[in-house]
């Protein structure tokens, strides 16, 4: 990633955590909930539960909802925790270099 990169309070080097990870480790695991357990709590299938766990889905604001309600979170905390990870990654992709080419536009 360039240095002249949009600015932002991401780490540089390593991606932030993916909401998935945080969903097992902080709060599957310690309130001994299953992935099964919690699709059916929330009311969607355990293949979107897994797929999220294992990082391989992204947090829907409709998944967030559903996990805001059931824990006791908000929206924002899940939808943030995405686009965290959403925006390191796209920061960090190969087309990474083309942003950096762009020219601000100054008044």
């Amino acid at each position: 990633m360039a240095k002249s990169l949009t600015k932002t309070t991401l780490p540089e080097r390593r991606p932030p955590t993916h909401p998935g990870v945080m969903l097992l480790e902080e709060f599957l695991k310690p309130l001994g909930l299953t992935q099964t357990e919690l699709a059916e709590r929330i009311r969607v299938s355990y293949p979107r539960v897994n797929e999220i766990v294992n990082g391989k889905r992204g947090i829907t604001p409709d998944t967030a909802l559903r996990l805001a309600k059931l824990f006791g979170t908000t929206p924002e905390f899940w939808l943030n925790g995405q686009r965290n990870w959403d925006l390191w990654h796209a920061m960090h992709a190969r087309a990474a270099h083309e942003i950096d080419e762009i020219e601000p536009v100054t008044a």
